[in-house]
């Protein structure tokens, strides 16, 4: 019972929020909030090498979505270059993209940056499934990814 209202629930976010973005992939953003990766800087990532969360006074609307920095020289950054620090899959869990062919919220406490690209999963457990094969799973995400936003779009 628990995993199937668990599994509700997460069709119900990736469903409700993604309606604001129908023309373009969606971006996860949760339940409560409009805040992309959780109000963490993306750029972070790439330039301190952590997870930050970002700060109210730095922030700027992409895709639907707030995304929160750090500093103003980090958000001119993404602001020069969004597809550069934005997570793939819109920051969805990318094993469950890859494996499920399914949105399930991405976790910015366990990421990966493969190839210049960040990528999240949704927690421990899932990022140790999904550092046993990275280039595979980035293959299969990269090829469910335009169709799974596009059926979910057409199902709104």
């Amino acid at each position: 019972m628990r995993k199937w209202l668990s599994s509700l629930l997460v069709l119900v976010a990736s469903v409700f929020y993604t309606l604001p973005v129908l023309a373009e992939a969606p971006v996860y953003t949760g339940f409560f909030n409009n805040k992309a990766v959780d109000g963490y800087d993306t750029v972070a990532y790439f330039s301190h090498n952590r997870a930050i969360k970002g700060n109210n006074k730095f922030k700027l609307e992409y895709m639907g979505a707030d995304w929160y920095f750090t500093s103003q020289n980090n958000m001119d950054k993404f602001k020069a270059d969004p597809t550069k620090y934005a997570p793939q899959y819109g920051g969805y869990c990318a094993w469950a993209i890859a494996e499920k062919n399914d949105f399930a919220p991405g976790n910015p406490e366990q990421w990966t940056i493969v190839d210049g690209k960040l990528y999240l999963n949704y927690n421990r457990d899932i990022q140790n499934k999904w550092l046993k094969d990275v280039p595979g799973f980035i293959a299969q995400g990269d090829k469910n990814w335009p169709m799974l936003f596009k059926k979910d779009n057409i199902n709104n």
